[in-house]
């Protein structure tokens, strides 16, 4: 840029704090790089070739962007626009997230948030294959790429329809026999917060069905269609309108947390914590 802004090379290294050799060496190293001469030089008189001409352009977009990029650091413009996909369950997202996204794009205007809804092992990959930036679930994961921050503790009470114990209690671990368990899948991945109780493992019920998704549990659950161990939050308007009840409220289910799960190596890690961080704030809902 030196160079071709004086077209006088002992000027130009003057002007970029190096020897006139030193200047000719770095132009030669440039020309060796794009395969190319730049400059047209003779002892009277230096000016640029066509490819010098081609390369002016971008490289005094080069220079913009760095000094762009050092005034962002510095605090005097702010970060550049960036897109930001989020993945999570659709009942939170819905319940939780999606009410934010006003909040969220007020204190970061520069981040275009954008959400993924799916299952956890598939937040999981995705975030794992750069699919999606990060994601929020409760599902643990042991895989060295992956990292997190901590949301919000996730409490889990075992619930069903008042009508559903009329006729059949469930007062006793020995009743659950008599009813039937609501689930994800076969691997009952919400009945494992019952299961690893003081007494959880005693527990047997007499028939299971899989339904896939917390939201449509809630929904059956509500139905009258079976016993669901389902997340606090999910269901603290039902209990209060006496629509489902707990039951065996001695037995002490576990807890998780709710995390922002991103790769360990995101070099945006200052960014998804600050986002976590606005996250943890709300309290789930």
């Amino acid at each position: 840029m030196a160079g071709a802004r004086l077209l006088r090379f002992r000027d130009a290294a003057r002007s970029v704090a190096l020897t006139p050799a030193a200047f000719g060496q770095r132009i030669k190293q440039l020309e060796d790089q794009v395969g190319a001469k730049l400059f047209a030089r003779t002892t009277r008189k230096v000016r640029l070739t066509e490819a010098g001409l081609a390369l002016l352009p971008y490289a005094e977009r080069c220079l913009g962007t760095l000094d762009e990029g050092v005034r962002a650091a510095r605090g005097e413009v702010g970060p550049p626009p960036q897109d930001l996909v989020l993945g999570t369950r659709h009942e939170l997202g819905m319940s939780w997230i999606v009410p934010q996204l006003g909040a969220l794009a007020v204190e970061r205007p520069y981040v275009n948030l954008h959400l993924y809804f799916g299952a956890a092992a598939d937040l999981h990959r995705k975030v794992r294959e750069l699919a999606i930036d990060c994601a929020v679930t409760s599902a643990r994961s042991d895989d060295p790429k992956l990292d997190s921050v901590r949301l919000h503790r996730e409490d889990y009470v075992l619930v069903g329809a008042a009508r559903l114990f009329t006729m059949s209690p469930l007062e006793k671990l020995e009743h659950a026999a008599k009813h039937t368990l609501l689930d994800i899948g076969p691997d009952l991945p919400l009945f494992r917060y019952v299961r690893d109780a003081k007494d959880g493992e005693r527990l047997r019920f007499g028939r299971h069905t899989y339904l896939g998704t917390t939201a449509a549990i809630q929904r059956r659950a509500l139905d009258g269609a079976g016993v669901a161990v389902l997340p606090a939050y999910l269901v603290a308007k039902n209990l209060a309108r006496g629509e489902l009840v707990r039951v065996l409220p001695k037995v002490a289910l576990r807890y998780d947390h709710f995390r922002l799960v991103f790769r360990a190596d995101d070099a945006r890690r200052a960014l998804l914590e600050s986002l976590g961080a606005s996250l943890a704030r709300v309290p789930l809902a």
